[in-house]
């Protein structure tokens, strides 16, 4: 088992396969030693996790919806990397989308729960600049969708 895997699993989280796409774009595209993930949806073992913040969800939820986005940015990392995530050099940015109301104002509690896993899981690897914003709608109805920007060795 890899080191960072071995860590998630000290975490208690074991990586899914990676997600297919839902439409017509590629999950991942690899630039030079950047990989650049498509958003990831907040789907957990029983399904997306749906909802608005401010009127269906707190933020706390929401970071938990954060987290489930996170570990799907994982698998699709392992995946571009051929299996072997420990190519990971360092997380290098975050986008975060949050499906809230025009009166909430959390939506960077809710993308610390990305965040936080990241560096839980990596360590300084996991330290990286970032983005949280609301939309008035996701895919689906989900609560939370995050791109990411890794560098691989």
């Amino acid at each position: 088992m890899s080191v960072i895997e071995t860590r998630l699993a000290e975490l208690g989280v074991t990586l899914p396969d990676a997600p297919a796409p839902a439409a017509n774009y590629v999950p991942f595209v690899q630039t030079g030693n950047l990989v650049h993930v498509s958003g990831q949806i907040s789907a957990g073992a029983d399904g997306m996790i749906k909802g608005k913040l401010g009127a269906d969800l707190d933020a706390e939820a929401g970071a938990a919806a954060a987290k489930a986005c996170a570990i799907s940015l994982l698998a699709q990392l392992k995946a571009a990397c051929g299996g072997d995530i420990d190519r990971l050099v360092r997380v290098v940015k975050l986008v975060g989308f949050v499906n809230s109301t025009p009166e909430f104002g959390d939506q960077p509690k809710v993308i610390n729960g990305a965040s936080d896993f990241m560096v839980a899981a990596l360590g300084d690897k996991g330290r990286h600049a970032r983005s949280a914003v609301s939309a008035a709608s996701l895919p689906f109805g989900v609560a939370v969708e995050i791109e990411g920007i890794f560098e691989i060795a």
